[in-house]
């Protein structure tokens, strides 16, 4: 459910922070953005319900678990009408190796991130997708050696604070 809800330095504040520490407590939330303890809740809760905040979840270090292949697909379609773009979304949707999926401009129509064990797994991941036959006419595969870092948040007060221009 979402609202019609005008946000304010201190929702962005609160969000950015959420982002970042998902399970700091709501006093030191409270504290960190500048309120007191029940309208920080109340924010929290307004903004949960207005559906800014979707959910709460550990981030984990994979590598710890074990071995890990990360790797990105450009996918064009051979054609390009509604019901094309719904069958591969269908398929690609229910594939759990693929954990994103983009519809892009210019050089190809989606961008998906696979999480797999090796480039075998991959591998066979991706030729399920081929016999499947959902329009894939060609795919270009980038396989990750490693990330030197990653910001597991994005920059939310940068990118809407009150005053600030927005690049238009």
């Amino acid at each position: 459910m979402t609202m019609n809800c005008k946000l304010d330095r201190i929702d962005l504040r609160i969000l950015s922070q959420l982002q970042r520490r998902g399970r700091i407590t709501n006093l030191e939330l409270a504290e960190t953005v500048g309120l007191s303890p029940s309208p920080c809740l109340m924010r929290v809760k307004r903004l949960e319900k207005a559906g800014f905040i979707v959910g709460y979840g550990a981030q984990l270090q994979l590598e710890k678990l074990g071995e890990v292949q990360i790797v990105y697909t450009k996918v064009t379609l051979a054609d390009h009408g509604l019901k094309d773009f719904a069958t591969f979304l269908s398929v690609v949707s229910r594939v759990d190796e693929i954990v994103e999926c983009y519809l892009a401009s210019g050089g190809c129509d989606y961008l998906l991130k696979f999480v797999t064990r090796s480039v075998s797994h991959y591998q066979s991941v991706m030729e399920g997708l081929l016999e499947q036959e959902i329009g894939i006419e060609k795919f270009s595969s980038y396989v990750m050696i490693k990330s030197p870092f990653m910001k597991r948040y994005d920059p939310l007060e940068l990118l809407f604070a009150p005053g600030k221009p927005n690049g238009d």
